[in-house]
């Protein structure tokens, strides 16, 4: 496991599926965005889904954590229906933040010990286990030296990695991630992308939403192309690439399906949710 302490609910490594769609469509209130989606996600694979603008990867991760509207078909985690799940918490949530709000006075440690809130006993305070997790979490994605520093005073790509390393507090037993590449510079890129093999080679389960692989495909798994609200292609880094001219074209800029989402609140928040504002090639074990 990734941290110094396991989760009590994670269990040992299996075949089995901890991600599984079938048929699923997703959308905001009547309205889907995302249709006959069947995909299956094993314990330890690293998984990136890509498309164009809009295309709806958003609309499929925020599907996976239970924050929009299933309106057909079927999603289980770890077994069991996404509506039966009594421990959020085992789904780990990395917004894209291109920089935390200058405005929130806080070190690095005191961000990533906010992901220990679901874990934390009923008195909610930090013990000795839990301080040990939260420096682990800051040592895996590199910033042990920047634990009293103040977020506002970090690089994007080192915000980035705070909001990983917080993440990675709550013990997760998958990490879904947000563009965790996206509007940093090159440098960093590469840098975050280290941090993520770190974790693949600790077999942690990772859903990555992006819009091009670029630094991160030498870790990955699989591909998932999603275009026009279907998945397009499902396969290896080497079937992506013979089939990339034919699944979808390039596209220069990336945004959310935030214009397809009316807004509407969710009752609970994963863990990773932002209360702030703000290395060799890996073979598929499914291919």
């Amino acid at each position: 496991m990734f941290v110094t302490t396991p989760s009590p609910t994670v269990a040992a490594a299996t075949d089995e599926p901890v991600v599984e769609l079938r048929d699923a469509a997703f959308g905001y209130g009547e309205r889907p965005v995302l249709t006959h989606v069947d995909l299956t996600v094993h314990r330890g694979e690293v998984v990136a889904v890509v498309g164009p603008n809009g295309s709806g990867k958003s609309t499929l991760m925020k599907g996976l954590l239970g924050l929009n509207t299933l309106s057909s078909g079927t999603v289980r985690l770890f077994g069991e229906p996404l509506h039966e799940q009594g421990d959020r918490a085992r789904m780990g949530y990395v917004p894209q933040r291109h920089t935390l709000s200058a405005s929130v006075r806080a070190t690095a440690e005191e961000i990533v010990a906010s992901g220990r809130l679901p874990r934390l006993g009923w008195f909610g305070r930090l013990r000795a286990t839990d301080r040990q997790i939260v420096a682990r979490s800051l040592e895996l994605v590199g910033l042990s030296d920047r634990a009293a520093t103040e977020v506002s005073t970090l690089s994007g790509g080192q915000q980035r990695r705070v909001l990983i390393a917080r993440a990675l507090a709550g013990q997760p037993e998958v990490l879904v991630m947000d563009e965790p590449t996206a509007g940093v510079d090159v440098a960093s890129q590469h840098v975050l992308a280290d941090v993520l093999a770190r974790l693949a080679a600790r077999d942690v389960t990772m859903v990555i939403v992006t819009h091009e692989v670029g630094a991160l495909e030498r870790l990955l798994t699989r591909i998932v192309v999603v275009d026009a609200g279907r998945v397009r292609f499902d396969g290896t880094p080497a079937q992506y690439a013979a089939a990339r001219s034919d699944v979808h074209h390039d596209h220069d800029s990336h945004h959310h399906d935030h214009e397809l989402d009316p807004g509407h609140g969710h009752p609970w928040s994963p863990v990773g949710s932002a209360p702030f504002e703000g290395v060799a090639p890996r073979r598929s074990r499914r291919a």
